[in-house]
């Protein structure tokens, strides 16, 4: 299971009204090998796909593609307004290390496949 804060129920809630999403479209959130640290997070708002399962809240709908669950079980999803890193958030606890944007994380029960640092910045946008 995973948990969103308040502030990513509220700004999910704009966003999906802002695309004028269908009543069963969501936050699609997956990982996929990728990324300078071995998984990247994918995120788009999409309706549910066959396995997937579906988190929600007020008007917030979060939904966690079904061969991404295990990598994200746990994992809190939050809401930035940083000047230079504003968006959607992701803490995942089974995240041994992240890229300094935390687009992409290693796995805590994968060898290490980068000589990334923890934190270190990735070069990606």
């Amino acid at each position: 299971m995973i948990t969103i804060t308040s502030r990513a129920v509220e700004e999910l809630g704009v966003l999906l009204a802002a695309k004028a999403a269908s009543p069963q479209s969501g936050l699609r959130l997956a990982v996929r090998r990728g990324g300078c640290a071995g998984w990247q997070y994918e995120m788009k708002v999409a309706d549910p796909e066959l396995g997937d399962e579906i988190v929600e809240s007020g008007a917030a709908r979060v939904i966690i593609a079904g061969d991404s669950l295990d990598r994200l079980s746990g994992c809190e999803i939050d809401f930035s307004e940083d000047l230079t890193d504003a968006g959607f958030k992701i803490h995942n606890p089974n995240a041994a290390r992240s890229c300094g944007c935390g687009t992409s994380f290693q796995p805590a029960d994968e060898p290490a496949t980068e000589a990334m640092a923890d934190g270190e910045a990735c070069g990606t946008p």
